[in-house]
């Protein structure tokens, strides 16, 4: 697995965000050579993760563009549940998967590819949690670690991290 360095990557942010599925893969992207920008609908705003963790936005999500970036990490938590309300949240998401560029999610973090519309006929793992709705949106549900289907990258829980880090590599790398 290569190094990915100038590779830019979007990941969401937002009140009650799983803490370690945002700054695992964040700080596994930057070591391997990304550049991660991090955006919540707010830019420049402290957002607190579901165990206090604290995470400042470097932007606004009205003010990113899908084409800036190769792809988007979508970490759990209750923040899925509030982002994917957002229309533009739901628009990059949709840009990504069309353009064939990573769209990874963790967790609960499965809800805005979910209501984006993208995961009809994918292969997908998430969190038992929202099993039914990912089944429900005409995804193919797999009980793993990480579930690679062509650019989308999708893990269950905190411990399958390692694996869906390996995963987002993988796929950037290619």
């Amino acid at each position: 697995m290569g190094q990915i360095s100038g590779k830019r990557v979007l990941m969401f942010v937002g009140d009650e965000y799983e803490d370690l599925e945002l700054w695992y893969p964040k700080l596994r992207l930057v070591e391997a050579g990304a550049e991660v920008t991090v955006a919540g609908l707010e830019g420049k705003t402290r957002y607190a993760g579901k165990h206090g963790y604290p995470c400042v936005s470097d932007a606004a999500v009205r003010d990113v563009e899908a084409q800036e970036f190769d792809g988007v990490v979508v970490p759990g938590g209750w923040m899925p549940d509030k982002l994917r309300r957002d229309a533009k949240v739901l628009a990059l998401v949709r840009e990504f998967a069309a353009g064939n560029h990573l769209v990874a999610a963790i967790c609960h973090g499965g809800w805005i590819p979910i209501s984006a519309g993208v995961y009809r006929g994918v292969r997908v793992t998430g969190s038992p949690g929202i099993k039914d709705d990912l089944i429900n949106a005409g995804a193919k549900w797999e009980d793993a670690a990480v579930v690679i289907d062509r650019h989308f990258v999708s893990s269950r829980k905190p411990d399958d991290l390692p694996q869906f880090c390996q995963g987002i590599l993988e796929v950037l790398g290619a």
